[in-house]
């Protein structure tokens, strides 16, 4: 059973669809039939190719209504002919079939995606194409340009409360109809005036009608309280553990250094508790001269000793801040205590911090042993490589959901910062995270002597983790327009109602995914609309709404949802579902719906066109990298059997999946591989006096390696440099300043500032990559026979492995199993 059968409202079942098509997709089909002859062998080199756009154009010349987009996205790949199916360049989202105007003012992809870039009119049609629709967000990102909108008056539909954007019509100055409920609405006199031209009488020109994505300064309509401060809560593991791993050293430096760059203003509050098996407070009150330790041993009933100075303005007391963290490692540093209260430590956060609300940032380094949300160890290792069901992927008390959901109604977010070796039942303490809106960081080896790589990239982390942008008491609705509907959604949040996600905080790094039906038909209107509204505090104390609104045109033909398929935005989605799937039924029900995905819709396309004739595996164009992107998504750790995986580390995995945006979610499940040793400044981007080569890139296979050459594979938060045994030797001394390859140093982590052309050019290389991201991602240089290979290896995901298909025999599966 593929997801789309457990689809609520959808009533989905296999369909042998005859397709009765618009006419100009049959030409296509005719055109192909005409200008194609493929031969019957396994050698893509003995196949002729498939008509190019030229030639199609000329064919369909008399057809002006057929994009060439779409033509090109229809194509007929046979998968197992077609094996170089890779872009040059990393896949680009596509563009939806829309005028120019209307391009030009819609949202950016990399905010606002949906998985159909054509939304079919019915749900009947939907059905037919097998393919999922919904939504992917990355509401908060960092902005380069981001209009701010200062007004009395923020224009709304009277009727839906959909604010006003580029894809209202106005009928005349003083009337505009709304892009998703079609109500007419008057235009306010305020609104006449355009503060950008100074001119009034044109409110077609204002920012709000010209940009997808605004910011709208709110009045106190929008205020249930005055807004609140930034307040910032550190929850610290100090048992022997803890102390042991060294990360209190590191957290306590970086926070010293980035203290003055966490956001707020005057009113910034910041408090400390910490742990083992009894609870410590800090008074912090600007009076003292040292900071006063406070221990709460009772960890049964418990209190908070004094409410006025645990929570302490950060300009009056950060001499005394300062102390703390100065002196905070040596004052733990001799413990034998090994024991950790963390349920209740959290439940002390709790009470400090329900007054105001806030950002609780907790650090734990073992499992939770003593009071409430103490956890027992679930894991038997040996059923680690399991090709069968995997357990207790749920949580195993409901204590830590439940304290979520308190916060959450205090509007309190909790982070959780898991530094652990041992299994610590991270399925029970991300609950905490999940519904408070918080975000979950995991380093599984983290030791400042056996693991500074892990502690390097903690570090990094937890920079950006503290000076990142923040939103408090935020919310966050989804409209659209008339006939869709909502039904679930997937990140870290609370549901206050249908369209309604709480969010006690919100950062720029986290993403949201949503999956729709279509209610009723559409086949009155040309275009949907999909605006999504977060009003938030921001640190500053200023109550904001950010606006994001996408366009989209809905099509009445089977062969235009497949034409604006979005490969990427599915698999994303489908990960999503795959997770619920796994934690509600089974891994490998999760896993077979997967399959069943790939399945459904390569046989819906094939029976669907008819008129192709042409043995072997089907797809459309825009579809052709599904089963490629699908297998790649069965070897993650979230989703894996047969291999060993740690049962935290998959449910890390499982939690990536389900809160980050699309581009992160894409890179970790197929990341981009480049060869190095060749690269040349051909078609190289010149930006800033810096040459930054932009290198092909290559299938995820281990034939595309070479001995004598150097690969760097993106995966998102790490970058892999692996140099090859004889890798020429001009290039590891230009580019790591070693004469040879047996020179280079174990657990080389950075390329040195060198003053060579290829150094400068590959340093260029990376710091693009990693602009391209919001978060650090740390390197490692890998040598050909170090052990350290098998983590670059692991990524190679058209390989077979032992217990996993190889990319080509599982198009044979899907193949076998779409002719069942």
């Amino acid at each position: 059973m593929s997801f789309l059968h457990s689809l609520p409202c959808c009533g989905y079942r296999f369909l042998s669809i005859v397709f009765i098509s618009a006419p100009h997709l049959t030409l296509v089909v005719m055109i192909y039939l005409s200008l194609v002859t493929v031969r019957l062998t396994t050698s893509c080199l003995s196949m002729q190719p498939f008509p190019n756009m030229s030639q199609l154009s000329a064919a369909l010349g008399g057809l002006s209504g057929v994009p060439e987009l779409e033509v090109e996205a229809l194509r007929p790949v046979n998968l197992l002919q077609e094996r170089n199916l890779l872009p040059h360049r990393p896949l680009d989202a596509p563009e939806p079939n829309l005028n120019a105007d209307l391009k030009k003012a819609n949202c950016s992809p990399d905010t606002f995606r949906c998985t159909l870039t054509n939304i079919p009119q019915t749900q009947a049609l939907l059905n037919k194409a097998r393919l999922p629709l919904g939504l992917l967000l990355h509401p908060f990102r960092d902005l380069a340009q981001l209009p701010v909108i200062t007004s009395s008056t923020i224009v709304r539909c009277r009727s839906c409360r959909t604010y006003i954007n580029p894809f209202v019509s106005f009928l005349d100055q003083r009337r505009w109809k709304c892009s998703l409920c079609y109500r007419v609405n008057d235009v306010p006199d305020e609104f006449m005036y355009n503060p950008v031209t100074r001119s009034y009488g044109e409110p077609h020109k204002r920012p709000e009608v010209q940009n997808s994505t605004v910011e709208f300064i709110a009045s106190s309509d929008y205020m249930l309280r005055p807004p609140q401060p930034a307040v910032y809560l550190f929850v610290l593991d100090v048992s022997h553990n803890a102390v042991d791993a060294g990360y209190l050293d590191v957290f306590c430096q970086t926070l010293l250094e980035n203290l003055d760059k966490m956001p707020g203003d005057t009113r910034t509050r910041v408090g400390f508790i910490s742990f083992n098996s009894t609870i410590h407070f800090y008074n912090l009150h600007e009076s003292l001269s040292q900071p006063q330790m406070l221990v709460v041993s009772d960890i049964d009933d418990i209190f908070i000793p004094t409410h006025d100075s645990l929570l302490v303005n950060l300009k009056e007391s950060r001499a005394l801040v300062r102390v703390l963290l100065t002196s905070l490692p040596g004052m733990f540093s001799q413990t034998r205590e090994t024991h950790s209260a963390l349920g209740p430590a959290l439940q002390a956060a709790y009470k400090l911090m329900s007054s105001t609300g806030g950002r609780v940032s907790v650090f734990q380094t073992q499992l939770p042993t003593l009071g409430a949300g103490l956890l027992q160890s679930r894991e038997d290792p040996n059923q680690r490589s399991s090709t069968k069901g995997v357990q207790h992927l749920g949580p195993a008390t409901d204590f830590y959901k439940k304290l979520a959901l308190d916060c959450s109604g205090q509007q309190i977010g909790v982070d959780l910062f898991l530094l652990s070796s041992q299994y610590s039942d991270l399925a029970s303490l991300a609950c905490v995270s999940k519904y408070s809106a918080g975000s979950i960081f995991y380093y599984p080896s983290l030791h400042h002597v056996h693991n500074p790589a892990q502690l390097d990239k903690f570090q990094k982390d937890l920079e950006r983790y503290l000076t990142r942008k923040i939103g408090f008491e935020a919310v966050m609705r989804i409209r659209c327009t008339k006939g869709l509907s909502i039904h679930t959604f997937h990140g870290n949040f609370f549901v206050r109602s249908t369209d309604l996600l709480s969010l006690a905080n919100v950062n720029p790094d986290s993403g949201f995914a949503v999956q729709m039906s279509i209610e009723e038909s559409m086949a009155d209107t040309s275009l949907a609309c999909f605006q999504a509204a977060l009003l938030y505090t921001s640190s500053k104390g200023k109550r904001r709404i950010r606006v994001h609104t996408l366009c989209l045109p809905v099509v009445s033909q089977l062969s235009d949802v497949y034409a604006g398929a979005d490969v990427q935005a599915i698999t994303c989605l489908l990960a999503n579902m795959a997770i619920d799937r796994s934690i509600s039924s089974s891994l490998s029900d999760a896993r077979d719906a997967l399959v069943n995905a790939v399945v459904d819709s390569l046989s819906a396309y094939k029976n669907t066109v008819s008129n192709l004739q042409q043995s072997g595996l089907i797809a459309p164009a825009a579809l052709c990298l599904f089963p490629l992107y699908v297998l790649a998504l069965l070897k993650q750790k979230a989703l894996r059997t047969g291999t060993s995986t740690k049962l935290d580390e998959r449910v890390f995995a499982m939690c990536e999946f389900k809160s980050q945006p699309l581009q992160q979610i894409m890179r970790t499940v197929h990341p981009d591989l480049y060869r190095l040793d060749t690269i040349s400044d051909q078609g190289a981007l010149h930006l800033n006096d810096c040459i930054v080569p932009q290198p092909h890139l290559l299938h995820l296979t281990a034939e595309k390696l070479t001995r004598e050459g150097a690969f760097l594979m993106d995966c998102g938060s790490v970058f892999y440099l692996w140099i090859g045994k004889f890798c020429n030797e001009m290039f590891i001394r230009d580019v790591l300043g070693c004469p040879n390859h047996a020179s280079i140093p174990p657990n080389m982590t950075q390329i040195p500032e060198l003053e060579t052309p290829l150094s400068e050019r590959l340093r260029a290389l990376l710091a693009w990559l990693q602009d391209s991201r919001t978060f650090s991602s740390t390197l490692h240089i890998v040598k050909d026979d170090a052990s350290a290979k098998t983590s670059f290896f692991q990524h190679l995901v058209e390989d077979r492995s032992e217990s996993a298909f190889s990319y080509y025999e599982f198009l044979l599966h899907i193949q076998q199993q779409m002719s069942k």
